[in-house]
């Protein structure tokens, strides 16, 4: 009769036999996948490894620095958990000093975006003071460096949303939604938030088929051409310049329909020492901004982190630059044993196609994620796949829904996909990067995925 040690040993034997062949196989499907004849000219790297004892699954071209697109936000977002804090908050103050109100910005990428009306709640506390006249309008942006836009970004694309400017005084994310209106062939131009901060040249002509609008930027601030067609109505977001006086535009006339006049003058400029009483603050939790960052891709939240690390870390809380978080990440990525070598940190979002990242370093950074203990609060601000974020559409099927948590990322010929996934009762970390990508890369990226998580079962 076999002793209970020799069955117990059998048993794990077994175990282990059935878990190197599913992996085999798993290893076999993806070198399929990575072989097809349409991902031939695409550069992948590629890194697959258990969480908890970090036993690499698959490995290619893992040290090959690659551009990253958005797995960028994945590094930058985690590096501000890590150094920022759980319990970091972004807080804008409005304050009456003397005559003057005084709103000094801290950066937040969700002001004016999550549904509280920062603006109405100014002007409801000055009413409530029984406040009808102020002298200026003070909004302060100096937290932050006052280089706006990102020199790598691509020059014809600034006026998308996603390429907005980045100021220490964010709101409505830092744009604006343009209607047209066809009222009897006559092209009517409005504004959400209604306001007079920008100025349209109207190009836009009646169409009796269909509608297709857009801007571009003239050579003066916020002037904008918008031409285009419309049939009956239409709208697009577009990006505006200097979002602080932006933000103090929105409040100057917000004050003034609420019987609040502004005798004075809009000063973008830093608050000065004089006493203060505090009327309104805002409060945005890390976590918000983050799950903004991961699972929408928003790339204001990363580059907001990324100037904050910079502020915090760098410059003794003010004038956050890209250059400071620059060497914030890279000092934390050399700590993590990546060579110097081996990454380029050139913005937070992923937008610039200077930045480069290996898989091994993303993958660095979610095991430190697992050994700090960060990651039970992390992995629920990425999106998770069937469910929500950028991830909603895909790994919809019940085998595969809930299971994958991860960060996507899309420029032109780059693809990537990085987080982590379950497959059977266990966890695995990946990062795979694709450059040279095509329109099959990103299925090619998500078969990977399956392959394991179907030989896990």
């Amino acid at each position: 009769m076999l002793t209970k040690k020799i069955i117990k040993n059998a048993l794990l034997l077994t175990v282990l036999f059935n878990t190197v062949n599913c992996l085999a196989s798993a290893n076999d499907k993806i070198t399929q996948i990575l072989a097809r004849k349409d991902q031939a000219r695409v550069k992948f790297g590629i890194l697959i490894a258990e969480s908890n004892s970090s036993n690499v699954i698959f490995a290619r071209n893992e040290n090959l620095a690659l551009i990253p697109a958005s797995n960028m936000k994945l590094v930058t977002s985690f590096t501000a958990l890590k150094y920022l804090g759980s319990q970091f908050e972004f807080v804008t103050t409005a304050s009456l000093a003397g005559k003057n109100l005084v709103v000094v910005g801290s950066g937040d990428p969700l002001l004016g975006t999550d549904g509280d009306d920062f603006i109405s709640r100014i002007a409801s506390s000055l009413k409530e003071k029984n406040i009808t006249e102020i002298e200026n309008v003070i909004v302060d942006s100096s937290v932050f460096e006052d280089i706006r836009s990102h020199s790598n970004w691509p020059p014809d694309q600034i006026n998308r949303p996603y390429a907005c400017e980045v100021s220490g005084m964010n709101y409505n994310a830092n744009c604006i939604r343009i209607h047209a209106t066809n009222s009897g062939g006559h092209i009517v131009l409005s504004t959400e938030p209604q306001t007079n901060f920008v100025t349209f040249i109207n190009k836009v002509q009646p169409s009796g088929k269909d509608s297709a609008i857009g801007c571009f930027r003239t050579e003066k601030e916020n002037v904008l051409i918008v031409n285009g067609r419309c049939k009956k109505s239409t709208s697009f977001d577009v990006a505006i310049e200097n979002p602080a006086a932006f933000f103090g535009t929105l409040l100057t006339e917000n004050l003034n329909k609420a019987g609040i006049t502004v005798t004075g003058k809009l000063l973008v400029v830093p608050a000065g020492n004089e006493p203060a009483q505090l009327l309104v603050e805002q409060r945005t939790p890390i976590i918000e901004a983050l799950k903004q960052c991961n699972k929408d891709s928003f790339q204001l939240a990363a580059e907001s982190f990324l100037k904050t690390l910079g502020a915090k870390q760098i410059t003794g809380g003010k004038g956050g630059s890209w250059q400071g978080g620059q060497k914030v990440i890279a000092d934390y990525l050399t700590s993590l044993g990546a060579e110097p070598n081996s990454f380029v940190i050139d913005d937070g979002s992923g937008l610039s196609s200077k930045n480069k990242l290996t898989a091994a370093n993303i993958v660095r950074v979610i095991s430190d994620a697992h050994a700090t203990g960060l990651w039970p609060i992390f992995r629920p601000t990425l999106a998770e796949g069937g469910v929500d974020g950028t991830l909603r559409k895909y790994f919809y099927q019940n085998k595969y829904r809930g299971k994958v948590f991860a960060k996507t990322g899309f420029i032109n010929g780059v693809r990537a996909l990085s987080g982590s996934f379950i497959a059977g009762d266990k966890e695995y970390m990946f990062s795979i990067l694709a450059n040279n990508a095509n329109g099959s890369t990103k299925a090619a990226m998500y078969d990977i995925i399956k392959a394991i998580i179907d030989d896990g079962k």
